[in-house]
Order: structure tokens, then sequence, then C-alpha cells
């Protein structure tokens, strides 16, 4: 067993990682959760997976939760909508307040189900079983839970830690290809931002990674991705300073998933194209110390991500899609610009013909 501690406090939690999980879930819910009465959150794929072992598991260790509740799967239906299901689902099935939500899924159940455990009787607690990479590696772990508007990404929510993240990585070995690699993404982000020694690792080894032929490999990025993202929330729990730098390839991987109706890119995708802009901003602005734009969409393309943009999709619409970006501060948009590998900064004054002109660049 492999846990990462993320240090909050009285809101500290552990991040659980270990092969076969599932079939413990119930012991370390039970360990690390009050509640002994719950309710389950997922899609009817993961349901038909994983819904059954994890429920016996709760309630052998004491925790009722009945039947799953189930959510349409796809960013779409990451809405308002959603949460005021699963709310009126709580509160027909008469849970309280010494009651849990489990999130069993990927990033959009997390988020969902996130986001009805912060507003549900004005909060209540929550857990993370993150079954695809993307959520092991970013999205289950930190806090941040929400729901899309028709106006951008992410634009309601709150910050509501878990009581603890439970990550067993066999299961990727049901998910497509495409989501495994969207899920890279998030982890050559870190190498990029934290850890340079982590990106050459990844220069070397990503394709056994990134076709989960190496399972040690891929238990040691979960969990170096676990810990660097640990580290950062630890020291900025609500995104005031230091936490921003999480948000590298966000800004315009946000805009080109709501600029395309949450229909062409997984979200990993978008945010490998995000990367490549933000790289491609910080060689043109001069902040860039070191060529990044080249290795780093080097290194996608081998991940099997994007690093192009569609010509179909403007400049003009992704730079309106950006000012309506939760990041933006006093009408600028803030942008996570890498400096060499391994270190970046937050700017907010790079000139918007800079950004557009990046842009234009990459859609070439």
């Amino acid at each position: 067993m492999k846990t990462v501690s993320v240090p909050l406090g009285e809101r500290s939690y552990a991040i659980y990682i270990e092969p076969g999980l599932l079939d413990s879930a119930g012991e370390w819910v039970a360990r690390d959760c009050k509640a002994r009465r719950g309710a389950v959150v997922t899609n009817p794929k993961i349901a038909s997976l994983y819904g059954e072992r994890v429920r016996a598991s709760l309630e052998r260790a004491g925790i009722t939760v009945g039947e799953p509740i189930l959510i349409p799967p796809g960013e779409r239906r990451k809405s308002l909508r959603t949460v005021e299901a699963i709310l009126r689902e709580l509160a027909a099935r008469s849970l309280d307040r010494h009651s849990a939500v489990v999130a069993l899924g990927g990033g959009i159940v997390g988020d969902v189900a996130g986001f009805a455990a912060a507003t549900y009787l004005r909060g209540i607690e929550f857990v993370q079983i993150a079954t695809t990479l993307i959520a092991q590696v970013d999205s289950s772990l930190g806090g941040k839970t929400g729901v899309n508007l028709p106006e951008g990404k992410n634009l309601a929510g709150a910050f509501h830690q878990p009581r603890c993240v439970l990550i067993d990585p066999e299961t990727l070995t049901s998910l497509p290809r495409r989501e495994v690699r969207a899920g890279m993404a998030e982890v050559i982000k870190y190498g990029v931002i934290a850890d340079a020694d982590l990106f050459r690792l990844l220069e070397k080894k990503l394709p056994d990674a990134g076709d989960r032929h190496d399972r040690e490999l891929l238990a040691f990025l979960i969990e170096r991705s676990c810990q660097i993202k640990a580290d950062v929330v630890g020291q900025d729990e609500t995104e005031s300073g230091l936490r921003a730098i999480l948000n590298y390839g966000h800004t315009v991987g946000h805009a080109l998933e709501s600029a395309t109706g949450y229909r062409r890119y997984l979200h990993g995708e978008a945010v490998a194209l995000g990367m490549v802009a933000a790289a491609c901003i910080a060689e043109k602005t001069k902040m860039a110390q070191e060529p990044i734009e080249a290795p780093l969409s080097a290194l996608l393309r081998r991940a099997g991500l994007p690093v192009r943009f569609p010509p179909e999709v403007s400049s003009d619409h992704l730079m309106e899609a950006m000012r309506r970006d939760k990041k933006v501060k006093d009408g600028r948009l803030r942008f996570v610009l890498p400096v060499r590998m391994g270190q970046v900064v937050v700017r907010g004054d790079v000139p918007p013909e800079t950004v557009k002109a990046s842009l234009e660049e990459l859609a070439r």
C-alpha cells in the first residue's frame, strides 16, 4: 500500500494507492469517515464494472449505501441539472448530516458528486474512488468540485476536501486507450511545472506507460503525480497563490473544450494543446530560458495527444472563451508559463496579440 498525505490541518487526508484496493475500499472509508450511511454516485458503465464490488466492501465495513445513484456519462452532463438530480436523490433517501457521498468513477463523477456533497445540508463527508488515470493523478485530489455553465467550464463549484482518496491502478485496464493517453497529459504537466526528472523519465519510458504495459512504472507515475499535487495543495488549498501552477495548460484548454461544445476533445487532450500554447507564448515573450515547446510537443505526440489546433476553431473564438475563464483577474488573462523544464511562473501581463499569434501559429 502506497500512501500520500495531503497536509491541510484538520482537513488533512490520505491518498491510498494499491492494486486490488476496490475489494477493501470499505475498510479505508470506515477508517477515515464517521458516516455509516451514504450513497455511491457513479455512471452506468462504472457501476456495471465495479459497483457491486464497492457496495459489498462498504457494507462489509458497516456502511450502508444501497443502490448507486447513476448519472449519465460525458462532459456535457457536468451540469447544475445533474447536481440537482443527485441532491434530490440524497433527500429522497433521507440522508442526514452524518452521511457520506462516495464518488466512484472519473473526473466528471468526482466533480459533480463532490459539489453535491459540498452543498447537501451545507456539506457532508465525501470520498473519492478514482477509476480513470486523469482522476487518479489530478481531479480526485485537492478538493475542487464543480460544474460547467453554458458560459464556460467549471464556473460553479466549491472547495470540499474528501475524507480520503482511493486509487486502484487495476481499474485502468478497463479504460479505452484514448482515455489513458488523455490522463497522461496531466502526468506530463507535472513534469513541466515541478519535476524535470519526471519529464526526462517520461521521454525514455512513455510508450510503455501510455499503453499500460509497464504496471510498475504506471503505479510510480500515479504516486509521483499525487505527491506533487499534494505538496502544492498543502501549501495553497484554495488557489490564492502557488496552486495556480496546477492550471498549466488549462487556460487555453478549457477555452478549447468550451469552444468545441465539449464534444471534440477529452479534457486531457485539450490540456495537451493548452500546454503547447503556453510553451509557445513563453518562448515568444522570452519568459522561457530554454526550448520548451519542441520537446513538449515531441513527448505529447509520442503519447498520442494532439499538438496542433483545428483550423476551423478561430483564434477569436478561443480568445472570447478565455475571457470568460474563472482564472481571469481584473479583466486580464492569467497564464502559467514555463521558464525551464520543472519551473513555471504565473503571469497576467501577456499581450493579447501574443496569445492570438501563438494560437494561429499552432493552427497551421
